[in-house]
């Protein structure tokens, strides 16, 4: 069985197109036996490979997150191409290990993430929030992704770190453009893949990644003469402990992956609440009831990290379909999260849906997002505080979004209020 118009998921161009004409690709993909592979596009400097599976429905996405044993992580999880030396220095993160390496680099940093340091956070993340918004009523309408949506995870993924605050917008330039590498206005490669384009693109994201890399390691050099107590000073010092590199490595994680996934959901929440005023209303009779149910809602309709790549260990057979050692596949959260055999009504936006077995934060199994809680929250206190100060505030015209693959991003929002 064919699609009558096949979508060629590894062509950026795709990605340029209309959400609403993407999600109907994949939910003609979700009909197809067996998954489609599909070819792997050749990117100069970088190079190719054999293709790739789509998983696209719920069950085969959740299945082979399950098993990690079968589905690999390495040799890299966040490239559809391997991804070579001189690149994974930089982004090489624990996101693209198998355990035992990645359960170590996990039991480390997860002391970020523990009830008691998330406790903590609670009044500094009031704070954070309430100066934002104080800005953006004085700065009056304008670009929410700028003014609001970006500001506040990339200051907690800072102040976590112990960053200081000449830092931020820097550290939010920077990760524009790790994240942006598809996108021209970032790096300047066009979809066509122009070798000079790509070139100087690949150096911005070298430029990118070693600044993080370098800004994160004199930090930890720092904390291991003079320990503070912020997360840093926990990383590198004690019995378990984080190289320089590791340390580089996992702060590019932690600020493209925290910052980026919350500052989307927040920015898709304030148009689904625009778009949706039943929603809006339901949400604000009673918040603090049905704010949780609210965000995985956000999360699941919007799926901020659209896909990360497998690699079999092994032969494997998998509901039905046999996969060889060594083949890719790609879990395309997306798709999974408008899966009909899941989700009633799946491209409806309803916060009291229940259960929401969403995999926006991952699939289950040991990569499921560390930081999930976190998103959460920073969520919740965002738009308790936009709610309250700034009731009148919605979403003016369509999201600018980003041109990528891998991140479902919004670049710019008009808001008024």
């Amino acid at each position: 069985m064919t699609l009558s118009a096949d979508p060629d998921l590894s062509q950026i161009p795709f990605w340029g197109l209309p959400q609403a004409e993407r999600m109907d690709a994949f939910r003609r993909l979700r009909q197809l036996e067996p998954p489609i592979h599909m070819p792997e596009q050749t990117i100069p400097f970088v190079g190719g490979g054999p293709g790739y599976y789509a998983l696209v429905r719920h069950a085969d996405v959740t299945e082979a997150s399950r098993n990690a044993a079968v589905f690999s992580s390495e040799p890299c999880s966040n490239s559809i191409p391997d991804m070579p030396r001189w690149m994974s220095v930089y982004f090489g993160s624990m996101i693209n290990m198998d355990d035992p390496r990645h359960a170590r680099l996990r039991r480390i940093v997860s002391r970020a993430f523990t009830p008691r340091i998330l406790a903590k956070m609670e009044e500094d993340l009031a704070r954070a929030a309430a100066e934002i918004v104080d800005r953006a009523i004085a700065e009056g309408p304008g670009d929410f992704v700028s003014r609001i949506a970006a500001r506040l995870p990339v200051r907690v993924i800072c102040d976590m770190m112990g960053i200081p605050p000449k830092f931020h917008d820097m550290v939010l330039r920077r990760t524009n453009i790790v994240l942006g590498n598809a996108d021209p206005e970032y790096t300047g490669i066009d979809p066509e893949l122009n070798r000079l384009n790509v070139a100087r693109g690949l150096l911005k994201l070298m430029h990118a990644g070693f600044t993080l890399n370098r800004l994160a390691a004199r930090l930890g050099d720092e904390r291991r003469k003079n320990p503070t107590g912020d997360l840093v000073s926990l990383l590198v010092n004690g019995e378990e402990r984080l190289s320089p590199q590791e340390l580089g490595s996992f702060f590019i994680l932690l600020v493209v992956a925290g910052s980026e996934t919350t500052r989307n959901a927040i920015s898709y929440g304030l148009k689904l609440f625009t778009d949706h005023p039943d929603q809006r209303e339901l949400l604000l009779d009673d918040f603090d009831g049905r704010i949780v149910k609210a965000c995985d809602e956000i999360v699941r309709y919007a799926t901020p990290v659209i896909q990360f790549r497998r690699t079999l260990t092994q032969d494997h057979e998998m509901n039905g379909v046999s996969y060889r050692k060594g083949d890719k596949v790609l879990l395309f959260y997306n798709s999974a999260n408008r899966d009909e055999s899941v989700f009633t009504d799946p491209d409806t936006f309803d916060i009291t849906r229940d259960p929401n077995p969403h995999v926006g934060f991952g699939g289950p199994g040991p990569h499921y997002c560390l930081g999930a809680h976190l998103a959460r929250r920073e969520m919740t206190v965002m738009f308790r505080e936009l709610f309250t100060r700034m009731p009148g505030i919605r979403s003016v015209g369509e999201p600018d979004f980003l041109l990528s693959n891998f991140i479902n991003g919004v670049k710019r929002l008009t808001y008024t209020f």
